[in-house]
């Protein structure tokens, strides 16, 4: 039961097509790629790649990316996997040499390939109808001739200014007074204009076997890094099926591992054993059941998400309804689960998210990351190139599934969602932010469907983050009654202070008037903009 009508914005209600992301001039990009002819494919491309320029310290061609594309041209979705692999010549000896039991998250030790620019390539050589040239012309415009900083990012450029300082390069592209850039004030990056006009030029190829693989390796042999121009060479994207599960009449699908979608699925799978109508929405009853099922999930999470080409998952178990059922008898709906354990047997020893449809109805749900803010602290001199952190996210336990290997994908945050009807997509999502990914799609997703929201106030309603540690945060507008009713189930809370609680975009498809509705979340600077 929801009671309240009210959100901060409208919905935007458009035909010709809805581009929602994290930042306006981004957002306005897809827009005019979409006016120009182009398809969603191409203004996703268009829209990541601007936002390497306007909102830096979250996503660029130094990161990696994740899709959910649906094509009109086949009426198929596929899954598209640009993360990218660990360097050959780095392995756990390495570490354990040095006594870490860790790999640490600033430095070249953390940095995987960057896999985001093969994926966009694929994308574009499969789905598009542009070239590179057409689809980089707005990045390079902003990188040029500079852009006014909004006000979250430049919240977030300056709280990353001691990161960014610990390296020569990354202070000249990023601090280039010396100061984080304040908001409003105009900002060029022009070694980044450069490294896109010759990816303009040369392609994919350029940016693994040309110039600037060549330029990032000689970076990393000179300061102590693992990287070969074989690494880069030898790399590419890869389409994958899929993964899914039934809720209600709806299938909601995301990327399957080495990325978290599958906790989505698993959460969801818990939650649909319950009586959702019956639930007053963000009630103690609600959160409680969420919370605990977010715990669930996510100690499969920890212990199944990895590299499928390494390590044999059981993924068809583990979204199997015989393991829902087993799942749902865990949960006490009185009392916080402690310590909660993988479901399965072990016996093995900042980021944007934009969606797009098109006039067509073509639907693309992408992600592109760097991980934490500005990544590594690393850019690679005379590229602009910002390199991710990933690398940080494999273990060193030798017997996970998840352990640093050679050539190994490591486990991924990024995570875009769509849901079906009738085998056709009605609802194109994501919440970035992080671990937040999968229980804010939860809670987005639970709004629309259980309690019938827009998607503009679905995005906008207060929500929960649970941590690893098991603290909750609750945002506000969860009253105090409820906060009292949880702590008394034993949940611990936590001050909201400085908290995120996720930034999510979403756009609805309404076949039976044949337009759009499109919701974008006010915790960012991003917009929904139709045409």
């Amino acid at each position: 039961m929801y009671e309240s009508r009210f959100s901060h914005r409208s919905m935007i209600v458009s035909k010709n097509g809805v581009v929602a992301s994290s930042q306006p001039l981004a957002v306005q990009a897809g827009i005019d790629i979409l006016k120009k002819g182009g398809n969603a494919i191409d203004a996703a491309i268009a829209v990541a790649t601007t936002l390497n320029i306007v909102e830096p310290m979250s996503c660029g061609i130094g990161g990696d990316a994740f899709a959910l594309i649906f094509s009109k041209k086949d009426n198929k979705l596929h899954s598209l996997n640009a993360s990218g692999w660990a360097p050959k010549n780095l392995s756990i000896d390495y570490f354990e040499e040095k006594g870490m039991d860790k790999i640490p998250e600033l430095g070249l030790e953390a940095v995987s390939i960057p896999g985001a620019v093969s994926g966009f390539a694929k994308a574009l050589e499969r789905f598009g109808t542009m070239s590179f040239k057409e689809v980089l012309e707005p990045a390079i415009y902003y990188a040029e001739k500079g852009f006014p900083v909004s006000e979250l990012v430049g919240s977030s450029w300056h709280r990353a200014v001691e990161k960014l300082h610990t390296h020569k390069a990354t202070a000249k592209n990023y601090l280039p007074k010396g100061v984080a850039p304040r908001v409003g004030e105009t900002f060029y990056s022009k070694d980044i204009a450069k490294t896109f006009k010759l990816i303009a030029k040369g392609g994919a190829e350029e940016f693994y076997k040309g110039s600037i693989a060549k330029k990032i390796v000689e970076f990393s042999e000179k300061n102590n890094g693992f990287f070969t121009l074989e690494d880069f060479a030898a790399f590419e994207a890869k389409w994958d099926d899929p993964i899914s599960s039934k809720y209600k009449d709806y299938e909601v699908f995301q990327c399957p591992p080495n990325g978290q979608g599958i906790a989505t699925l698993l959460g969801l799978n818990i939650t649909k054993g319950f009586e959702m109508d019956s639930m007053i929405h963000n009630s103690s009853q609600y959160l409680h059941l969420l919370i605990e099922a977010k715990k669930l999930a996510w100690a499969d999470l920890r212990t199944f998400a990895a590299d499928p080409e390494f390590n044999k998952l059981p993924l068809e178990e583990l979204l199997s309804d015989d393991y829902s059922t087993k799942q749902q008898n865990r949960i006490d709906l009185n009392k916080a689960a402690e310590n909660v354990s993988p479901g399965l047997d072990w016996s093995h020893g900042d980021t944007i998210y934009l969606s797009v449809i098109d006039k067509d109805r073509n639907v693309v749900s992408f992600i592109n990351s760097l991980y934490m803010g500005f990544g590594s602290g690393i850019v690679a001199e005379g590229t602009g190139i910002c390199l991710q952190n990933r690398g940080s996210l494999f273990s060193l336990d030798r017997k996970h599934l998840n352990s640093l290997e050679p050539r190994k994908r490591p486990f991924q945050t990024i995570i875009p969602g769509m849901a079906f009807q009738n085998d056709l997509p009605v609802l194109n999502f994501g919440v970035m932010g992080g671990d937040m990914q999968p229980q804010g799609q939860m809670q987005v997703f639970l709004n629309l469907v259980d309690f019938g929201m827009n998607v503009q106030q679905a995005i906008e309603a207060s929500r929960f983050r649970h941590y690893d540690d098991n603290f909750v945060a609750l945002e506000e507008g969860i009253d105090l009654k409820t906060r009292v009713e949880l702590i008394n189930k034993g949940h611990k809370l936590r001050s909201n202070i400085r908290e995120f609680f996720g930034g999510a975009q979403a756009i609805a498809i309404d076949y039976e008037n044949d337009v759009l509705f499109g919701g974008s979340d006010p915790r960012r600077d991003g917009c929904a903009i139709g045409y």
